[in-house]
């Protein structure tokens, strides 16, 4: 049947015919590749972009490397077949990352990475290429500074905030209106009221205070601090106390709130919510699980804060800080530098003419000597251990460090004092040893003088009175000898016509326990059973 019959969409020839197909043919053709690329283009990845600025290639490394971890867990996603290299050796490095699903086993995007490690105005036109229309509403710009380093932070977020300004300056129109568009995107994300749950107050959306979107570049900024196991170092080692780290973290989340950035601790060992802070930063949302960011400003190692969360009043909780001198002060520092040359030497619009208005009312730069710059009074209170005195450290009262003489300096003042004490110590020993003599000599003539009853009276002075046990009766001798001596002395003081016979039986007892007495008394006592003290 004819109706039944299906006509092909190929062009027909007769045999032995050599013309081409026609346009009505062509068109036949032509239908399936636009069916080919819808298909293609559903399936397509979607394609998120940081640019990771500052660091060295080693802390690059770990920051891509906290990146890939899931932060609650501490599990590093799955790598799915060879892993890609990272060239960040020179100039602008690259690298990219599949961006998996909670279970491992969807891709939720391409993750490309740019890195670049130096300021330089230099190394500016290597980046704008990657910044187009296109682009821009999914990139993120990720600056990494170093708990190693503190003291360096303000001057290299001043410089990498120079370049971004340059940056942007040097785009095409079209660029520019995706970056005001952008802005206004970023002013709003995050802040209605009906972030809790509240429907009736989603469409409320809070007005910005002050000091917020001072200084917008048209690219998120998030501000990494790696390395923050380094602050109990700093703590015990440099002497830091709990002003100091306020102060830094006062003055990073004045800065970042004029440019809308978000801020973050992390350390090798806990890379904490990172991940969930980019993800959500560039629109990535898993299919399985939402992960709330929760600002955390108390826990000195674990600071994080969200986009549009900070503000002045929440920054003065600390302590107290002059946040509209920093604020004021932090936009003459970013100033482009007079006579900087522009990344592709032209204006915006690329004439010449342009440029040099630009240049002619371009403010000016701010001098790394002026001690009224933000980054000025931010080295006065954190000042490089290298550069402490030793007066400074005795007004400060908190420096460990002191500067140390050279050794063979040190040595050389040593002998001199070794010789000084070896002097003071043979004078002492000639003092002793006089001393010893006279000693002697008096002792000799002392014992020499002393007898009878002075040498029993010396005795008793030094060793006290000598007791001993008879029958289980103590004795004292002293006081014995001393009874016998009151009798004979009442005795020989009674009148009496005769002297006493020497057969007087009771007198020669007397006598005799006399003696008894007395020769315990000039043996010494050392034999004594007994002795006081």
């Amino acid at each position: 049947m004819a109706s039944a019959r299906r006509t092909s969409g190929f062009p027909t020839r007769t045999p032995g015919s050599n013309e081409r197909p026609g346009s009505r043919d062509t068109d036949k053709e032509e239908i399936w590749k636009p069916l080919l690329d819808s298909i293609s283009s559903g399936k397509r990845l979607p394609e998120k972009s940081l640019l990771v600025l500052g660091g060295t290639p080693e802390t690059q490394r770990d920051f891509l490397e906290s990146v890939s971890t899931d932060g609650p867990s501490g599990r590093r996603q799955q790598d799915r077949g060879k892993k890609p290299p990272i060239a960040n050796q020179f100039a602008l490095g690259y690298t990219y990352q599949d961006v998996l699903d909670t279970d491992h086993e969807d891709t939720l995007a391409r993750l490309s990475l740019y890195l670049l490690a130096n300021p330089s105005p230099s190394f500016t036109p290597l980046i704008k290429p990657y910044l187009n229309p296109r682009t821009i509403p999914n990139t993120l710009v990720v600056i990494l500074l170093d708990w190693n380093h503190p003291w360096l932070w303000i001057r290299q977020l001043r410089d990498w905030i120079r370049v971004l300004r340059s940056l942007v300056l040097s785009l095409d129109d079209a660029s520019k209106d995706v970056l005001q568009d952008n802005i206004a995107i970023l002013q709003e994300k995050g802040r209605n009221l009906g972030g809790d749950g509240s429907i009736s107050m989603e469409n409320v959306k809070i007005p910005l205070g002050p000091g917020e979107w001072d200084e917008e570049l048209g690219l998120p900024i998030c501000v990494v601090c790696q390395n923050a196991d380094k602050i109990e170092s700093l703590e015990k080692e440099r002497g830091w106390k709990e002003a100091e780290f306020d102060f830094i973290l006062q003055y990073l989340r004045t800065i970042l709130l004029k440019h809308g950035g978000s801020l973050i601790y992390t350390m090798p060992s806990a890379p904490g919510s990172l991940q969930t802070l980019i993800h959500s930063t560039l629109g990535i949302k898993s299919l399985l699980k939402q992960e709330q960011l929760k600002h955390n400003v108390t826990d000195r190692d674990r600071v994080l804060v969200p986009p549009n969360w900070d503000s002045w009043a929440k920054i003065r909780i600390l302590r107290d800080f002059a946040i509209e001198e920093v604020s004021e002060k932090w936009s003459v520092d970013i100033d482009i530098p007079r006579g900087t040359a522009r990344p592709n030497g032209q204006s915006p619009g690329g004439d010449e003419e342009g440029s040099q208005d630009m240049e002619a009312t371009a403010s000016p730069t701010s001098e790394d000597d002026d001690p009224d710059s933000a980054t000025a009074i931010y080295e006065k209170e954190i000042r490089n251990p290298e550069d402490y005195t030793q007066p400074t450290l005795a007004n400060q009262g908190n420096g460990l460090e002191v500067t140390s003489m050279d050794p063979q300096a040190f040595l050389a003042e040593q002998v001199h004092v070794l010789d000084q004490l070896r002097q003071e110590d043979d004078k002492e020993a000639a003092v002793k040893a006089a001393r010893k003599e006279t000693d002697s000599s008096a002792r000799n003539v002392f014992t020499a003088g002393t007898s009878g009853d002075d040498a029993s009276g010396v005795v008793e002075e030094h060793i006290g009175p000598v007791q001993f046990n008879m029958g289980g009766i103590h004795v004292n001798a002293d006081e014995m000898v001393k009874r016998l001596q009151d009798r004979e002395a009442n005795r020989s003081n009674e009148p009496k016509a005769t002297t006493p016979d020497a057969s007087d039986p009771s007198a020669m007892s007397n006598d005799k326990l006399m003696s008894f007495f007395s020769g315990l008394i000039n043996k010494g006592g050392a034999n004594s059973p007994s002795r006081g003290s």
